[in-house]
C-alpha cells in the first residue's frame, strides 16, 4: 500500500506515536510524517507510507496555518501552559491594543527558537538540554508571517476548529506563516511587546501546504475504516500532494526509460521542446512526470544546458 493520509493528531500524543499508530493500523513498515507537532498541539499531520515515503522531502510544507490561544499576563519556560511559570504581570491592554500590536509581527520577522524545541545544538536536542537546566545561545532566524489576526470562538468553530472554552485574558490568534515558525515564540514576543508577557495555551494546525483540516481524519476514523476494509477512501496519492509542481507527459518508450532511471532528451518531449529552445522560458524546477495513460512515474529535473530531463525520483508502488 502506498499513499498519504492527512491525519488529525490528537492532543497529548507525539508525532512519533501517531506515526507508530498508523504503521500498526495499515501494517506498513515504511511510514513517515511531514511537519512535527508538539504533544500539546492538535491538527493536521501528513503521514506518508509505502512508496510515498520516497517523496516526503518534496511535499509542500508551506504555508502553514495555525489557530492558537494565547493568555496575557503569564510567561513560562516552555512559552506555553505545559511549562513552569517564570513571571506573572497585571494586564492593562485591551483587545484593541492587542489587535493593533499584531501589525508589527506581520511580514518578515526574526525569531529566536525556544529552548524547548527539537533543534540540535552540538548534536543534542535543545529540549533535552533545557530539561537538564542548560540554556544555550540560539541564533535568530528569519520567518514570514503572511497573515495574523484575532478570531472569535464562533469564527474558529465555523471552520471546524474545536477549542476549549476561553479563560480570562485569553484570545484566539489565527496565523498563516512560513515553515520553521514557532507560534509559541510569536506569542511570547507579542507578550513582551505588550509589556505583560504571554503564553500559548492551545494550538491547532489547520493547514500544511495543500493538506487542510477539513480533509483530516482521526485515528478512530482510520481504525474503523481498516476494520471495514474502506481505508483506501481515506488515502491520497503522491501526485495529488505534488499538484504545486508542473506536470509533463512522455511517450511509452520514454516512460520505460524513465522508470529505469534513464535521462530523457528534452527535444523529444513536446511539452518541453519550446522551453529547451528558449532560454527565457527555462526554469530550474522539478516536474511531475506521467506516462501516456496518466500514470505517475516520478519527478524529473530539466537540465537545459545538457538538453536532458534528469530523473530526480522514480515512483515505486511499495
Amino acid at each position: 500500500m502506498t499513499g498519504i493520509i492527512c491525519l488529525y493528531k490528537p492532543q497529548d500524543m507525539t508525532s512519533f506515536s501517531a506515526v507508530a499508530r498508523v504503521r500498526r493500523l495499515l501494517g506498513e513498515k515504511k511510514v513517515g510524517h511531514a511537519g512535527t507537532l508538539d504533544p500539546m498541539a492538535t491538527g493536521v499531520l501528513p503521514i506518508v507510507f509505502g512508496g510515498a515515503t520516497r517523496f516526503l522531502e518534496f511535499l509542500p510544507t508551506s504555508p502553514k496555518r495555525y489557530v492558537a490561544v494565547l493568555r496575557l499576563g503569564v510567561r513560562t519556560d516552555t512559552l506555553d501552559c505545559t511549562g513552569t511559570v517564570l513571571e506573572e504581570k497585571p494586564v492593562t491592554c485591551t483587545r484593541d491594543t492587542l489587535e493593533q500590536a499584531l501589525a508589527s509581527f506581520t511580514g518578515d520577522i526574526m525569531q529566536v527558537p525556544p529552548m524547548y524545541s527539537a533543534i540540535k545544538k552540538g548534536g543534542v536536542r535543545m529540549y533535552d538540554l533545557a530539561r537538564q537546566g542548560v540554556e544555550v545561545e540560539r541564533e535568530a532566524r528569519s520567518v514570514t508571517i503572511y497573515e495574523l489576526a484575532l478570531k472569535t470562538a464562533d469564527q474558529a468553530e465555523a471552520e471546524g476548529v474545536m477549542l476549549e472554552p476561553l479563560k480570562e485574558q485569553e484570545y484566539i490568534l489565527d496565523v498563516t506563516c512560513s515553515a520553521g515558525t514557532y507560534i509559541r515564540t510569536l506569542i511570547d514576543d507579542l507578550g513582551t511587546a505588550l509589556g505583560c508577557g504571554a503564553m500559548m495555551t492551545q494550538l491547532v494546525r489547520v493547514q500544511v501546504g495543500s493538506f487542510r483540516l477539513e480533509k483530516a481524519v482521526t485515528l478512530e476514523q482510520l481504525e474503523q475504516a481498516v476494520a471495514d476494509h474502506t481505508e483506501a477512501q481515506l488515502i491520497g496519492s503522491v501526485p495529488e500532494a505534488l499538484q504545486h509542481l508542473a506536470g509533463v507527459a512522455v511517450s511509452a518508450a520514454q516512460a520505460n526509460r524513465f522508470r529505469n532511471g534513464g535521462e530523457l532528451n528534452l527535444d523529444r518531449i513536446p511539452a518541453l521542446r519550446k522551453q529547451a529552445a528558449s532560454e527565457s522560458d527555462q526554469t530550474e524546477a522539478l516536474l511531475t512526470v506521467f506516462d501516456p495513460e496518466g500514470q505517475f512515474l516520478g519527478l524529473g529535473l530539466p537540465k537545459w544546458e545538457e538538453g536532458v530531463l534528469a530523473v530526480k525520483r522514480v515512483f515505486v508502488g511499495r
